[in-house]
């Protein structure tokens, strides 16, 4: 009953936030594109798709809809085709999907696809389409005949089904998998992040013997088996890169020596296969046993939240092997160390640490490994303290705010007061449209200029293109001040402000440039500060928040010749594969496109430039704590009260917050100072508790009802 009570709030909520972003979005949007980012989101969150692609398109004739598409991801190694059909609802309450809405929904994903895939489908959709660039890939990239080898269609809903259906094999050579995410799904995403793979090894037909340390070792446990690989690839087919969420690279393909290795072992001397690889690392949360007849062995017959850490190339190998060259893998088997790591607090730590260790077969370098967290901790701060200057007719300052973890923004705006009032005050100076998640940060910096590593362009428009995670992870490696200060703050900022700026300027449908807004905004941003050698005054753009007339005139007249421009140089018209290519940014580079950079020499850096006052480490931090504070003195001694006896109840929050929130409600009553650490613990107490109940509106709601 209290989790029913928990999804329709959460159903509530996401409505909310849906309609308050439909009247944020300055380049126009619907409900349903709103939800379907939103859901994608979390999907790519939890490692159940990458790179996707927002994309509405929907054929019709004489009987019906023909075919309809939300989006799309298309995974870089082309293994997998994600599509993405929505079916949404402005109810208050919560809808049920009936079973004939989800086949409807199916039936025209797979038409898509049908269409695309066996004919020059592309020749029948309007080039300005949003789905062109996929039906023009599918039906003339080489790579898509070699490789493809599983289609996922998701049914993304805001309703609830409790429908389930199996798996469907459509075509001789794919396999299409048929997915519901429903308002259930999302919810339990929003709050577990992922949902746990769990693998019965009985329904496979074969448990698994192995053997286990027979001391009891510090926070784990170890298990040595050996797996069949066509239970691997298995597998594999079902889960794809879920299963390596914990591991750092996806198939390489057959590229290097080692996947060419393994491949070839396969079909030359598939018994060899144990003896020559160094087999796989797991992780799981549980492992279920039985015991051996006879014997005191035992097999592992199932496993909760399994992933593999370490050995992702092997897996891929065996099921490209198998799926491609129709090897006989029968007598394919590899070792498998599985890890129960009983110490949850610090299960990232320790699964990187097993991965950095027990990968041998293809190199990992240290920054593959590391999240930088103190360092976009240290962002995070700074966005809380940095407030831009008011626009024009304005009275107010803003700020733009960083989300490090999903949800802070709602979490912070929870705290700030639950009357309509505090809100809308606190939305006043925390504009959603300035709202930064980690991807959208990366996306904006490395648009701005490009990075070498020897003669190797690294960060351009390029990898910005490929999608949000590989360009946030090329941007953690190599574009990431590792000690951000209010400087490169602002300096972001105003790298954001060109970027949305020329989104805004690019349009949406009717009135939009074409429809490669994707493409075009990052190559243009790209190619006007590299034409500028990167001498724009970025302080300038902060100071003002904004860009005059005669820039965003000069961003329309390049993008439409750099739109042209893509679609005439583009191999086979495959615009979006050549621009994830170095050599689609070189050829750029080359380009003197006919417009005039003139009309923003006042944009540029020279001696009448206003220097920006140094703001020192010290009165950054001395901000922040200002502003905590005066937060944490809002909710005055009897809510501290409050959030103590819930500390002490709930069982979810150490005796160390427990102790430390019953200290501040005394001093505060008592007038006295806090300490630093009280201030910086109590704010991340605030955050915790805001994540896992509904305590801080409950309080709020008590303190303003009064």
């Amino acid at each position: 009953m209290l989790e029913l009570q928990e999804i329709e709030k959460f159903y509530t909520e996401l409505q909310e936030d849906i309609n308050t972003q439909l009247i944020s979005e300055e380049d126009g949007s619907t409900p349903e594109q709103i939800f379907t980012h939103y859901a994608l989101t979390l999907l790519e969150e939890a490692g159940e798709t990458e790179n996707f692609r927002i994309c509405y398109d929907e054929k019709t004739s004489k009987r019906g809809i023909e075919h309809k598409i939300n989006g799309y991801a298309l995974y870089e190694n082309y293994e997998t085709l994600d599509l993405f059909v929505t079916i949404y609802t402005s109810d208050k309450i919560i809808t049920q999907i009936q079973k004939n809405e989800l086949e409807k929904a199916l039936n025209r994903a797979i038409n898509f696809f049908d269409n695309a895939i066996k004919k020059n489908y592309s020749s029948q959709i309007e080039e300005t389409s949003e789905i062109f660039d996929l039906a023009n890939t599918l039906s003339k990239a080489p790579e898509v005949k070699e490789f493809l080898s599983r289609i996922n269609v998701f049914i993304l809903t805001n309703g609830e089904t409790k429908l389930s259906v199996k798996p469907i094999t459509k075509y001789s050579d794919y396999k299409i998998l048929f997915r519901i995410i429903d308002i259930h799904y999302l919810f339990n995403l929003s709050n577990k992040s992922r949902i746990p793979i769990e693998i019965n090894f009985n329904e496979t037909g074969l448990p698994l013997p192995c053997i286990s340390t027979n001391v009891e070792l510090k926070g784990y446990q170890s298990y040595l088996a050996i797996i069949p690989g066509v239970i691997l690839a298995s597998i594999y087919e079902q889960y794809g890169l879920r299963l390596l969420e914990q591991n750092i690279r996806s198939f390489l393909q057959f590229s290097g020596k080692i996947n060419r290795g393994i491949r070839d072992t396969i079909l030359n001397e598939p018994h060899m296969f144990l003896a020559f690889n160094n087999g796989i690392s797991a992780t799981a949360d549980e492992v279920t046993f039985d015991t051996l007849p006879n014997t005191a062995g035992y097999v592992i017959t199932h496993v909760k939240n399994f992933q593999i850490v370490n050995g992702g190339q092997t897996i891929a190998a065996i099921y490209h092997t198998w799926k491609k060259y129709k090897a006989d893998i029968s007598d394919v088997y590899v070792q498998l160390k599985l890890t129960t790591i009983r110490d949850k607090e610090n299960l990232d730590a320790t699964v990187g640490r097993i991965a950095e260790y027990a990968n041998t077969q293809n190199r990992i370098s240290a920054s593959d490994l590391s999240s930088n967290k103190p360092g976009l901790i240290k962002l995070e701060m700074i966005s809380r303290s940095a407030w831009g200057p008011p626009l024009d007719g304005d009275s107010h300052q803003t700020r733009w705010f960083f989300e490090r973890a999903r949800g802070q923004f709602r979490n912070e705006r929870l705290r700030q007061g639950f009357t309509p009032s505090k809100r809308k005050a606190f939305d006043l100076k925390n504009p959603r449209k300035q709202l930064l998640t980690k991807e959208l940060f990366a996306k904006y910096v490395n648009s701005y200029q490009e990075i070498f590593k020897g003669n190797k362009i690294i960060i351009g428009p390029h990898f910005v293109v490929r999608g949000g995670q590989k360009n946030y992870a090329q941007f953690l490696r190599y574009n990431f001040k590792d000690d951000p200060d209010e400087e490169y703050f602002q300096d972001s900022v105003a790298k954001t402000i060109i970027f949305k700026t020329a989104e805004k300027v690019y349009g949406t449908k009717p009135n939009s440039i074409g429809d490669m807004r994707y493409l075009t905004v990052p190559y243009s941003v790209a190619w006007i500060n590299y034409k500028l050698k990167y001498k724009i005054d970025l302080y300038k753009i902060w100071r003002e928040q904004k860009l005059d007339s005669a820039f965003e005139d000069l961003l329309h007249q390049l993008m439409v010749i750099v739109e042209e421009y893509i679609k005439n140089n583009a191999p086979g018209a495959l615009y979006g594969e050549w621009a994830k290519k170095e050599e689609c940014w070189v050829s750029f580079k080359n380009q003197n496109f006919d417009v005039e950079l003139n009309k923003i020499k006042h944009y540029l850096i020279n001696e009448k430039t206003i220097k920006r006052k140094s703001i020192s480490r010290d009165e950054t931090d001395n901000k922040l704590k200002e502003e905590i504070l005066e937060n944490i003195k809002s909710l005055g001694a009897d809510n501290w009260k409050k959030i103590y006896l819930y500390c002490k109840n709930s069982g979810q929050i150490s005796q160390f917050y427990t102790d430390m929130a019953h200290n501040i409600g005394k001093k505060l009553r008592d007038a006295r100072s806090l300490s630093q650490k009280e201030i910086y613990s109590a704010h991340f107490l605030l955050e915790e508790i805001a994540k896992k109940s509904n305590v801080l509106q409950s309080i709020y709601k008590d303190n303003y009802d009064k």
